[in-house]
């Protein structure tokens, strides 16, 4: 059991997400940031899926009720383990008794710590990801809070060999305070001018700090609308059409000065002009870019973006198996 002396910013039980629910409303919430959430469970000797804590910019102090071994990963906070200072990336044994703290990240946004076993908390519509909105799966359907006790699952056997391994670096991720993103354009993408398109993909975007968990807001360039008439059912504006199913990573303009990218637990449909969807892969990026810092967008093919998710499968393959020797 890990039992939650200060909670932190914003802790939740997440794992790889609620898969196949989207078009009846719930979205699959999961980790922001996937790569770093699966490493964490793979240097412990877990399936990449098994829940683990999502901390936002720093994580608070918790107690150990097991022993067991543990992984920090993502944004790195600084880290203290009763009192003496704790590594990212690499796995580490507790005791019952043991207190971890977490403090404030000196980059990025988003910490992950996994637990051998995993976090033990109810399935609900297959997944123990937290779906804040609604009051769904994680620990009670909310972020955690001081006097909260999560029970944790038994560790595999042979987890204690693990400590003290680390992720080898060439495999841990930069927090760079200016991304480029990339996207497959297309959807409603006709609405948008020339000049328009030419100015989203040509100018800095700066993340606003209403950004979360729902979506990351924008601001830069101004982007021009083609000027017709909208279609009955969409309102009166250039940037509204009638209203659709939203994918996760898309890029919607709710009006000509500022972008929204959906995220993880994003609303399911509506009527915003979407132009194109952000890479499952890059959507780690942004989910770990801090308010004001920048971003550039990229313009890439199908062809290519498969290419990438096959190239991340193949890099986590890599890291398990030297995880493994």
């Amino acid at each position: 059991m890990i039992e939650i002396i200060e909670p932190g910013l914003w802790t939740t039980v997440q794992d790889l997400g609620r898969l196949g629910n989207y078009h009846l409303g719930v979205p699959p919430s999961g980790a922001a940031d996937k790569f770093s959430f699966m490493a964490g469970n793979l240097l412990i000797g877990n399936p990449v899926d098994f829940a683990g804590l999502e901390m936002t910019l720093f994580g608070g102090r918790m107690v150990f009720h097991k022993n067991t071994v543990i992984a920090l990963t993502g944004a790195p906070m600084e880290a203290l383990i009763n009192g003496r200072p704790m590594e990212f990336w690499r796995a580490a044994e507790v005791r019952e008794g043991d207190v971890l703290t977490l403090n404030a990240c000196w980059e990025g946004v988003k910490a992950f710590l996994c637990v051998s076993g995993g976090i033990d908390v109810p399935e609900v519509l297959g997944s123990r990801s937290t779906y804040e909105l609604s009051k769904i799966g994680g620990f009670k359907g909310r972020k955690l809070e001081k006097g909260d006790k999560v029970s944790m699952n038994e560790p595999l056997p042979g987890v204690f060999k693990q400590a003290g391994k680390s992720v080898p670096q060439e495999f841990i991720p930069g927090f760079s305070r200016s991304q480029e993103i990339r996207v497959t354009m297309g959807i409603k993408g006709h609405m948008i001018s020339d000049q328009g398109l030419k100015a989203f993909l040509n100018s800095e975007w700066t993340v606003l700090p209403e950004s979360n968990r729902v979506a990351y807001r924008y601001t830069g360039a101004k982007v021009s609308f083609i000027e017709e008439e909208p279609p009955f059912g969409a309102g009166s504006s250039f940037t509204n059409v009638v209203d659709f199913a939203y994918p996760i990573g898309g890029i919607m303009f709710p009006n000509e000065e500022e972008l929204i990218v959906l995220q993880n637990d994003a609303t399911t449909g509506g009527g915003f002009v979407t132009i194109g969807t952000v890479i499952s892969q890059d959507l780690d990026l942004i989910a770990q870019s801090r308010p004001l810092s920048t971003c550039r967008f990229t313009a890439i093919t199908l062809d290519q973006a498969i290419e990438v998710r096959r190239e991340r499968k193949e890099r986590l393959a890599r890291l398990e198996e030297l995880l493994k020797r």
